[in-house]
Order: C-alpha cells, then structure tokens, then sequence
C-alpha cells in the first residue's frame, strides 16, 4: 500500500473547511494512519518549501505558512498519492475540476487550502518531516 502526505492548510482551517475536506478523503476511501495539528515556524515552512527557495513567490508562501496552524495526515491507499493530487485538484483554484478540494475552498494559487506529496520519494520525506520514526512505528503497529 502506497502513502502520502496530504496537509490542510492555514486558509481551509481559518475558514472552517477541516470536517469537509476530511469528509472528501474519506469518501474517496483513503485510509487515514495518522493526524496532528501543529503550526510551522519560518525556519521550518522555509525548510518544508526548500524547493522552491530561489522562486518569487517563496516568501509570500512561507509567510502564509505560518500564519496558522496546518493538519498534517498520513494518508494510505493504492495509487493514492496520484488520486489524492487529482481530489485536490489545479494548484490554481480558478483551473481545477469542479468537485475537488481546491475548486470548493481554495481563494488564490497560495491560498488553494491542501498540500500533498507529488512522489513516492517526496510522500516519505514529507511524512518524516511532520511524523517521527516514533510515530511512524506506532502506525505500523
């Protein structure tokens, strides 16, 4: 079974958007292994969005970041990070398919209310970045 990350971000929280995006992965028959509430700092947001350090909009983005608190899930299923990316929808709300998280509740390109992993490489370390090995070993088991 195949695992990915999928983050609730501080727009969808502030606005009360939790129960139904959580209520949209279940209905796609994703299994939830894990979840936390946490906040990020600048250091760690930073860290987190590396990738995208050297682009105009990575300040903006990090500032965002921090601006609430985020819900980071682990998520399971098969082919579950590539139907997981598809129920988010577009990056760009304004783009995205009618029925997906981000078309509902997203409000600009930042502000698109979910993150999830791309890859099976970056679901493995986007999970490591939010849930210990600790953690991770409490799911298993």
């Amino acid at each position: 079974m195949e695992k990915t990350l999928a983050m609730i971000k501080p727009d969808a929280i502030e606005m009360n958007a939790t129960g139904e995006i959580i209520k949209m992965i279940e209905e796609k028959k994703f299994k939830i292994k894990a979840m936390k509430m946490t906040r990020l700092t600048k250091e760690t947001a930073g860290e987190f969005y590396s990738i995208h350090k050297d682009k105009p909009f990575f300040e903006s983005l990090v500032e965002f970041m921090i601006s609430g608190p985020v819900i980071a899930i682990i998520l399971e299923g098969e082919n579950v990070i590539k139907d997981y990316r598809n129920l988010m929808g577009a990056t760009d709300f304004k783009k995205a398919e009618q029925g997906t998280i981000r078309k509902k509740f997203g409000t600009a390109i930042e502000k698109n209310a979910v993150h999830g992993s791309d890859s099976e490489e970056n679901a493995q370390k986007e999970i490591a970045f939010f849930f210990s090995v600790e953690e991770q070993l409490k799911i298993i088991g």
